[in-house]
Order: structure tokens, then C-alpha cells, then sequence
């Protein structure tokens, strides 16, 4: 029976949300290996930074027997392999497995007899047998189960969340054989304090992934539905869900914008595999076409507040507060804010920006967006509190109520204030 020890060699194949952390908490019991195909995040994490912000310079600095590099020879000396990279969706929202296509590739080169390779990345449930491991097989020229072994053990890292964290959360693990499957959990288990749960199969653990999302997307898509009615009804959403949550089986969730990089994707990588054979996913693709349409909503929502308001709608101010995909948190991508700031721009208003937690390049970089770093008062014809952050909520009403003009249109978007206290909500 295999078990993790002293002689047990990982590399972490991706160092982001969810690669970085897996990386501090092995490399305090194992010889860790953290590789990343960005020299300037290696550079970053070398210099004891961790831009994503989820280890503290404190903790990072204190990883003394992690090794971080952007070299493939670096790989060589290591006998476990942790796949973490992204698994994004094309502009048709079709999955797109190149990045774990590429480093399967890679790990073709480095995978010898004996050697266990793990992947974390969401996928569709097959997808590890189907697609990973014979690209492994066809560049190392190995066979899978008797030269080299596989595990699948997802990623639930929520970014941001100083609360649940890696080792708060409990694990599920799957291998490729029962021997493996043990060896799999116990390498887990070996840091997890929640503990582990062992799938029977790696399918199994793919499919659970997978379903963890996107039955949490189909209960924001229900709430967000039921926005868009009471709204035409007069009805302050929260109001009634503070009302119906008194029952104890009614599920508190909020309506709001749902991007990042797990619940505005992880659907289409289910309802992907469910065409493929044969079946046609309703209620999935519906609650997605919900979701992604609330940007478009927001702006629509705004645009009437301001008519309404007899506020010239071409060529109208907007300040957008917060840009990332979440409150408290740097990660931008799949953020809908991108949506709402199209469409009033395709109103031909001019909209600003701001978000301190945000990377400037970056959002430059992937959106085209020049966001602002001063606010100004008395400026704007419509204010759009998009992200709780904390210190956009510490703002209040009367903060943020300055920033706009004499006559203007403030819209909550997160339920940040009282019903009383903006002229719009979600």
C-alpha cells in the first residue's frame, strides 16, 4: 500500500488561487516544487508577494522549503504532480482545455514509472481519462495504471475568503485504483483539518465538482428571476426573501451578478458533456441565461431610473463602484461589471470606473478599461455601487450620494443600504 512520507516529491503545476495556497500547506510537510509558466508571478512569489492576495506576505515568506520556479527542468526531481490550471470557456461558452492540454503536454516529459499526476481543475466529468492522461501516455510513452497513476481532487477555493480556507474545507479525492485512491486521500488528509471524502472513481469526483456550481448558479438565477418580477411589482426583493427566509428550509441566497471563475462557468462544462451524449440540459441553460443577462438588466434599470428622473440619458455621466467579480477580492475575471459598463456606453454615456482592489493593467489588459483612481464630487449623473467591497460600504449613503449631481440616480446593486436610502436596487 502506498502512503505519502519523506521520499514523496510534489510539484504544484499552476500558481494562482488555487495553486499557490496547495503549494504553502504541502511544502510545510513535503518537498514542494511550485511551478508557474509566468516569470513575473514567480518573480512575485520569490520576492514574498502573492498578488491575488490570498497568502499573507507573512505566511508566504515563511515557506522556506517551497520552491517557486518558471523552469521545466525543475520538474524532474518530482514524483507527485498537481495540475491547478484554469479551465476557462471560448467566447460560445464551450470549454476550453487548452491550458490542460498544454500541461499534460508538459508533464509528458517529466512523468516517470511509479509517478502519480493529480488534477484539481474543473472539468466535465471524463474529461481526466479522456482528454489528460493519453496526452501524458502519447509524449511520455508510458501506459496509464501500470507505469504512471492518476487522482482527481477538486479545487474549492473560494477567492477572498479569509474564513474557508484550504485546509477548513473538506476534500474530495478520487484515484485512478484503489491503492492510488487511498494514497490520493491520505496526501490530502495529510493537510486538510476538515478532512477528506474518497469518490469511488474519478468520474465520480469530476461530476461532484462540477454540480457544486452550478446548482448554487440555478439558486441565483431563481432569486434573480424573482427580482426582475417584484421590480415590476413594486416590491423591494429583500424585503420578501427577509420574509420568506423565516421558514427553515427556504435558502437565503441574494440576486446579484454572477461571475468568476467557477460559478459563471463551471455549467457549460455539464451541460458540454450532456449534449455530447445525446442529452439537451433545460433548466441548466436557462438559469445561465438568467445570470448572464443581469448586467444588461442593471443598465437597463438605471437608464429608466434616469428618464424617469428627466435626466438626459446621451452622453449622461455614470460612476461604476468596484469592478471585480466579488467584494474584498482582486480576482477580475468573468466579472459581469464589464457588461453593465458596455451597455450604458452603447447609450453613448460616458462611464468611469473606480475599484481599488483591482489590478490597473490588468483590467486594462483583458477589458480595455482605464479605471480611475481619484473620485470625484458633483460629477455624475448616475452612482452604481457594483461590489461590496468594505470600504465602498463603510462610504453610507451620503458618501456616495456626493459624487453625483444635484439631480442624480443612486443604484444599490448589492443591497449594500437600506431600501430607504437608494433611489434603485436590484
Amino acid at each position: 500500500m502506498m502512503f505519502p512520507n519523506s521520499d514523496t516529491r510534489l510539484a504544484i503545476i499552476g500558481l494562482g488561487y488555487v495553486g499557490l495556497p496547495l503549494a504553502v500547506e504541502f511544502s510545510k510537510k513535503y518537498n514542494v516544487v511550485g511551478f508557474d509558466i509566468n516569470s513575473a508571478r514567480v518573480e512575485e512569489l520569490q520576492g514574498g508577494y502573492d498578488s491575488t492576495l490570498e497568502i499573507s506576505d507573512t505566511d508566504l515568506q515563511a515557506a522556506t522549503e517551497l520552491k517557486f520556479s518558471s523552469s521545466k527542468l525543475d520538474l524532474q526531481s518530482a514524483n507527485v504532480y498537481i495540475v491547478t490550471v484554469p479551465t476557462p470557456i471560448d467566447d460560445s461558452n464551450v470549454p476550453d482545455l487548452t491550458p490542460l492540454q498544454k500541461a499534460s503536454s508538459m508533464l509528458g516529459e517529466y512523468v516517470k514509472k511509479g509517478d502519480v499526476v493529480i488534477y484539481e481543475s474543473t472539468v466535465y466529468p471524463g474529461a481526466t481519462e479522456e482528454v489528460c492522461l493519453p496526452i501524458i501516455e502519447k509524449v511520455s510513452g508510458l501506459k496509464f495504471n501500470e507505469d504512471f497513476f492518476a487522482g482527481y481532487s477538486p479545487e474549492r477555493i473560494n477567492p477572498g475568503d479569509k474564513v474557508n480556507t484550504l485546509t477548513k474545507i473538506m476534500k474530495i479525492t478520487s484515484g485512478s485504483t484503489p491503492e492510488i485512491a487511498h494514497f490520493v486521500d491520505t496526501l490530502y488528509g495529510s493537510i486538510v483539518e476538515a478532512g477528506t471524502y474518497k469518490a469511488s472513481s474519478i468520474k465520480v469526483a469530476e461530476a461532484a465538482k462540477v454540480i457544486e456550481n452550478t446548482q448554487r448558479d440555478l439558486n441565483i438565477a431563481i432569486i434573480n428571476e424573482f427580482a426582475k418580477i417584484f421590480n415590476r411589482l413594486h416590491i423591494d426583493t429583500e424585503e420578501v426573501l427577509n420574509a420568506a427566509g423565516t421558514k427553515w428550509n427556504f435558502l437565503k441566497f441574494k440576486p446579484g451578478l454572477v461571475g468568476g471563475h467557477c460559478i459563471s462557468v463551471d455549467p457549460y462544462y455539464l451541460t458540454h458533456k450532456a449534449q455530447e451524449v445525446g442529452y439537451r440540459p433545460e433548466v441548466i441553460l436557462a438559469g445561465r441565461r438568467i445570470n448572464d443577462g443581469m448586467g444588461e438588466y442593471v443598465a437597463t434599470q438605471l437608464v429608466k431610473k434616469l428618464s424617469s428622473k428627466k435626466i438626459h440619458i446621451d452622453e449622461a455621466k455614470v460612476l461604476i463602484l468596484g469592478f471585480t467579480f466579488k467584494g474584498d477580492c482582486p480576482d477580475v475575471r468573468n466579472t459581469k461589471i464589464i457588461d453593465i459598463v458596455k451597455e450604458l456606453q452603447d447609450f453613448n454615456m460616458a462611464v468611469d470606473v473606480y475599484d481599488d482592489w483591482a489590478n490597473t493593467d490588468e483590467v486594462k489588459h483583458e477589458y480595455g478599461i482605464e479605471l480611475i483612481t481619484e473620485l470625484e464630487e458633483g460629477k455624475y449623473d448616475g452612482v452604481v455601487l457594483a461590489v461590496d467591497h468594505s470600504e465602498l460600504k463603510e462610504m453610507g449613503e451620503r458618501k456616495l450620494r456626493s459624487f453625483g449631481k444635484v439631480n442624480h440616480v443612486l443604484y444599490d446593486v448589492k443591497h449594500v443600504l437600506k431600501p430607504s436610502e437608494a433611489d434603485i436596487r436590484l
